[in-house]
């Protein structure tokens, strides 16, 4: 196995440096078609993988992003992840958000209950 190819097998493992072709689809907004067509032409490396018995493509994250850089150029990329990036600020505040509230009701019940 020569360097690239290790170098290359490690990128598979490596935390985030994957992506389904449905986050592909929503993130990079590249349609299904068009990863195909990359896929035989060589541009995009794939897995094939499974969950649940639904089968899905993983792609691997810097190749997707040479391929929407070329596409529509580096700035787009970089909306893209800015738009990505705060889509999930706004869900984790969501999420924040509704703990406070839980926190806030259990909070009113105990100053209830102490008579307060």
């Amino acid at each position: 196995m020569t360097t690239s190819d290790r170098d290359l097998e490690s990128e598979w493992q490596r935390k985030g440096a994957t992506l389904s072709d449905k986050t592909v689809q929503k993130e990079f907004g590249l349609t299904h078609a068009e990863v195909v067509q990359a896929i035989r032409a060589g541009k995009l490396h794939y897995r094939e993988a499974s969950m649940h018995g639904n089968p899905w493509l993983r792609l691997l994250r810097r190749e997707v992003e040479a391929l929407v850089k070329k596409k529509h150029g580096a700035d787009f990329l970089k909306v893209q992840r800015a738009k990505a990036e705060l889509a999930g600020v706004n869900r984790k505040l969501k999420q924040m958000k509704r703990q406070v509230a839980v926190l806030e009701r259990r909070k009113a019940e105990l100053l209830a209950d102490l008579g307060q």
